[in-house]
């Protein structure tokens, strides 16, 4: 377990930080998934999510330079933050007092692709930078 603090600290650094943005924003950002703009607002907050994502992953690989980095990221990231997003689901009422209920749904809708993402961006990465790695050698081989 000690082996994960790092990445479970971090994984809780970018929960907190998602967490807050939709505190802060939510009301701004998220619409009724009935609404006419709804897939076009999913599909901007994705973008951007998809964009954050891979520079955190990035960052985070400078730290932890082993081999499978960026797959213990999105494991450790993708647990941690499905984890804690049960209670704050659960405590909506709560944490995201302001929420209308289908602002609720579209942040739910939100949080479930965003961790897809948090599983891809990782693996693409892994996969790219082996590939990189393996071509590199064969060069120089």
């Amino acid at each position: 377990m000690k082996k994960f603090s790092f990445t479970i600290l971090w994984a809780l650094f970018i929960w907190a930080g998602a967490t807050l943005f939709f505190v802060l924003f939510g009301q701004q950002v998220l619409i009724e998934p009935s609404s006419k703009g709804f897939w076009l607002v999913l599909f901007l907050l994705e973008a951007g999510t998809a964009v954050l994502l891979y520079i955190l992953t990035m960052l985070y690989i400078r730290f932890d330079q082993s081999s499978n980095a960026a797959i213990t990221f999105a494991i450790c990231g993708t647990v941690t933050g499905l984890f804690l997003d049960t209670f704050s689901i659960s405590n909506h009422s709560f944490l995201f007092a302001g929420f209308s209920n289908g602002q609720v749904i579209a942040f739910t809708a939100w949080m479930s692709f965003a961790y897809a993402l948090y599983i891809a961006i990782p693996l693409l990465i892994h996969y790219r930078r082996r590939i990189l790695k393996q071509q590199k050698t064969r060069r120089h081989g």
